[in-house]
């Protein structure tokens, strides 16, 4: 199949999102199939308002017809609900041509923290964006539950995977720093609750390895704080390895990848009992879901970290690609119109 995701998330941002269409990109062609992503690479773009390394595609919708159409697809997916995705929608509902859609980010609750819009409005507004797909994929029954009592509709499962080769247990002095090792990975943003990790009265030593607007004001509030910056493959997963305990503070994920990656390595999870982690972590088993997270991080020291490694393992980007292919939605012939979108 010629399968096309359009997408506003794309490198050189850093997010299990990115990951995750990228791993299904690369594992959709050992499939062998065809694939395009249209990200917003090669439009003029903005700044994301109070997240400037974001980039947004401006005037997306004559560029993103083009790559559809000379694409000639049989299946399209829109992974997001900005620009690219947006100028991807109005091309499939202008040719009535059939889509999936997936739920990757709590945009509502993200948007809260940062301004005064009610989460409902936007919740609202996003049902409507998603009304017209054959699908809406989620990663987590507890998405899935949550959008479903918000009138969403057509919602299917679409879990996630993770790479064992790359992410494996490894030496523990990569991190000098006094232990326990207790470790976040990720974007450094108010929506990641940081502040109640950082904030831990807690030994050892607490280091945040991401980059992002909220950055300067952590480090400020928690000189004692070890700030690693951005680190990618190889060099990611080494420090990973080295932590003792990985700290997941988001109340707001959908899914948390990054907490598939630590347990692949070895490092049991401390998180709160919400969306998310619930769907993720085996409490007491491969990491600990407390609403103190003092408790939880104590708690997560004293487990095993092979079963950590073990239930990463039976997570597998082969056995998820093959989730999201099965829900694409397959059209072969469907005529194009000119001069849409």
């Amino acid at each position: 199949m010629r399968i096309v995701v359009a997408t506003d998330a794309a490198p050189p941002q850093v997010n299990g999102v990115v990951r995750t269409l990228g791993k299904t990109a690369e594992t959709l062609e050992t499939f062998g199939h065809a694939v395009k992503l249209i990200t917003p690479a090669g439009f003029r773009s903005v700044p994301c308002p109070t997240y400037p390394s974001i980039r947004l595609a401006v005037c997306a919708g004559r560029g993103v017809r083009t790559a559809i159409e000379s694409f000639r697809p049989d299946c399209l997916h829109i992974a997001t609900e900005g620009p690219i995705g947006h100028a991807a929608r109005r091309w499939c509902l202008a040719n009535r041509f059939a889509f999936t859609t997936s739920f990757h980010t709590r945009f509502p609750e993200y948007i809260r923290a940062r301004t005064p819009v009610p989460v409902d409005w936007t919740y609202a507004y996003l049902r409507r964006f998603h009304a017209p797909a054959a699908r809406t994929l989620v990663p987590t029954p507890g998405q899935r539950d949550m959008l479903a009592q918000r009138g969403f509709a057509n919602l299917a499962l679409w879990g996630r995977g993770v790479d064992t080769g790359l992410f494996r247990p490894g030496a523990k002095d990569v991190i000098d720093a006094e232990r326990p090792i207790v470790l976040f990975v990720g974007r450094v943003s108010v929506e990641k609750n940081l502040d109640a990790f950082l904030g831990l009265d807690i030994d050892g030593t607490k280091v945040v390895i991401g980059d992002g607007p909220d950055l300067g004001r952590l480090r400020a509030r928690y000189p004692a704080a070890r700030f690693l910056g951005e680190k990618f493959g190889t060099e990611l997963a080494r420090h990973m390895a080295a932590a003792d305990v990985f700290v997941f503070p988001s109340r707001t994920d959908t899914f948390g990848l990054v907490m598939l990656e630590a347990m692949a390595c070895g490092v049991p999870v401390a998180a709160f009992p919400v969306t998310g982690p619930i769907d993720v972590v085996e409490n007491g088993r491969t990491g600990i879901l407390e609403e103190d997270l003092t408790v939880a991080v104590r708690k997560a020291l004293a487990l095993d970290p092979a079963h950590c490694v073990e239930a990463a393992r039976a997570r597998s980007w082969e056995e998820a690609t093959r989730t999201f292919e099965s829900y694409l939605a397959r059209q072969p012939g469907v005529a194009v119109r000119e001069n849409t979108g």
